[in-house]
């Protein structure tokens, strides 16, 4: 798509004709650190258990295993991973037991 060596056109004015940012360009994303790979290894295993527990809990048993991880970690990786907590949603409707149904 864009052409770093191209002879007529800079990677800004080929940025600028596709109306992308240069940034998005030159975005490298970051692999994800082998401590973060311990920590969801840690959670994932926790959650399996006990899948009722949010951030701060499994920020607190990951502090009791040993490691100094924040709640707002915990929170990132576990988004990351696609997980959160089980709880009882209100539940709104609920018919009346002497309200007639009707197809």
């Amino acid at each position: 798509m864009i052409d770093p060596a191209h002879q007529n056109l800079s990677v800004f004015r080929q940025c600028r004709l596709l109306n992308i940012n240069r940034s998005t360009y030159y975005y490298k994303k970051r692999p994800i650190k082998p401590i973060d790979l311990k920590l969801m290894e840690l959670i994932d295993k926790q959650y399996l258990k006990t899948p009722t527990w949010g951030s701060r809990s499994m920020r607190n048993h990951l502090r009791r295993l040993g490691y100094k991880v924040k709640r707002k970690r915990v929170q990132r990786l576990m988004r990351l991973m696609g997980l959160e907590a089980i709880y009882p949603r209100r539940n709104t409707s609920r018919p009346h037991p002497g309200h007639k149904i009707y197809p």
